[in-house]
């Protein structure tokens, strides 16, 4: 599976390829002033085509992960420009004949809601019960004509006041207003069947609570084609350049297992199957 990412070094945006070690230096091509959502979309190559544009011409650089701050998927310079937002209750496990043929839809915010690994997840002063949330997240780039095209897939956390939403179904929008976690890697490909890893929950530097998650287009209760091309129909959403992060929802999570989440707790999602790693420290606002 071919990974794309994007970083900051030296001041200004380059990208890299492949799924580096948490140790290795990164092989880097600046950007210089073009935009990796741009150049990603701009055609239906091939991945080995599309590969061979983007380096095409650009002359590589290394640097240690000490020197770069990497950056949500294809994120767009102006923040605004990014929509984030996800479904509910979309797996096996959650529902049952009787639900809808479309799952609730929910915005989470715009761009600045994104935090990469390391940075805080902000939630709100009064929410009631927090929990973790790991998720496949679908990227998606308005073509020429504003239409969302697919780009490639990464992993989440899509941080929830589900307390909130428990004491009034009608408050899931206020529910989904807390800071999403998103790995910078963007996997060029389909989106995976299965997806399978564990969450850690750290409390004063020690574990106190782990639980294993699967998700996956196979653990949906909606077939994912259907479920995007539905949503995209809305021309609301439709707008030249902008990209899209869709949370697909998730499994089960700590609330699930009688966990209660605190200020300063640190949230570890090990999506095992796709080496990907994903930690924040939670942060209640003021």
């Amino acid at each position: 599976m071919t990974v794309v990412f994007e970083c900051v070094h030296a001041g200004e945006r380059h990208f890299g390829l492949g799924l580096p070690g948490p140790e290795a230096p990164l092989r880097l091509y600046p950007l210089g002033g073009d935009t990796l959502a741009a150049l990603a979309s701009a055609s239906d190559d091939t991945t080995e085509a599309l590969l061979d544009r983007l380096t095409r011409d650009r002359a590589p650089v290394e640097a240690g992960r000490d020197e770069v701050r990497l950056l949500p998927p294809l994120l767009p310079t102006h923040l605004g420009d990014a929509l984030v937002s996800g479904f509910m209750m979309t797996h096996n496990v959650k529902v049952d004949a009787e639900v809808p043929d479309q799952p609730n839809w929910f915005v989470k915010g715009l761009g600045d809601v994104l935090k990469v690994p390391g940075e805080p997840l902000s939630v709100p002063a009064d929410a009631v019960h927090v929990c973790e949330e790991a998720e496949v997240v679908l990227v998606y780039v308005g073509d020429s004509q504003g239409v969302p095209r697919y780009a490639g897939y990464t992993f989440g956390n899509d941080l929830t006041d589900i307390g909130r939403f428990k004491q009034h179904a009608g408050h899931l929008s206020y529910a989904k207003l807390c800071d999403a976690g998103v790995a910078p890697w963007l996997h060029l490909g389909e989106p995976p069947r299965s997806v399978t890893g564990e969450a850690t929950i750290e409390r004063d530097g020690a574990p106190a609570w782990k639980g294993t998650f699967t998700t996956g287009s196979d653990a949906l209760h909606y077939e994912l084609p259907a479920l995007m091309s539905r949503l995209f129909a809305y021309r609301a959403l439709h707008h030249p350049g902008r990209v899209h992060y869709v949370y697909l929802g998730a499994d089960r999570s700590s609330f699930h297992g009688g966990f209660r989440t605190a200020d300063g707790d640190g949230v570890t999602l090990d999506f095992t199957s796709h080496g990907v790693r994903l930690s924040h420290p939670l942060a209640w606002s003021s």
